[in-house]
């Protein structure tokens, strides 16, 4: 059988989180980015971690040096062959729900609007897109705001203009 889109593998292990509204914004993000940026990628499987500050705090420091929480990590998974039948694993996500929560107040816009953001992001990350330099950051942004906009959300980089 071929998965002709991402399979989501959501695990939430924070009671922050709303599972089913985590689940339900993971897969619109994930049909809107396979519409608009999975040219070249193969089909397969994204892992979420919908968790605490203190767990990607943790993962942070362990696999970046960084000591500190963030937003959303992204680990891509490394290239292997495809086994019939099931999904070819693309990479974990892990989000902390205080630092999303704490930055959608920040910015005065809703939690959903800045999670679906950094889900778009994350697996644009996944998908090989990258910000490491001004050419790269400005088609990453490009297609978050086509995929953001499909989505409903109006421009997160409006005001950072």
């Amino acid at each position: 059988a071929r998965f002709m889109t991402l399979t989501l593998d959501i695990q939430v292990d924070d009671n922050a989180w709303d599972h089913e509204a985590a689940a339900k914004t993971a897969a619109a993000c994930a049909d809107a980015v396979w519409a608009s940026a999975a040219e070249g990628v193969q089909p397969g499987e994204v892992s979420l971690l919908f968790t605490s500050d203190d767990a990607v705090h943790t993962l942070n420091k362990d696999w970046r040096g960084k000591d500190k929480p963030t937003n959303v990590l992204s680990f891509p998974a490394e290239p292997m062959p495809s086994v019939e039948g099931l999904p070819t694993p693309l990479g974990d996500l892990a989000l902390a729900h205080g630092v999303c929560a704490r930055e959608a107040a920040q910015k005065n816009i809703p939690f959903e609007h800045h999670l679906s953001h950094l889900i778009v992001h994350g697996l644009l990350h996944l998908f090989g897109y990258d910000h490491i330099d001004e050419t790269q950051a400005g088609v990453m942004e490009a297609l978050e705001r086509d995929i953001l906009h499909r989505l409903g959300i109006p421009d997160p980089y409006a005001d950072a203009q």
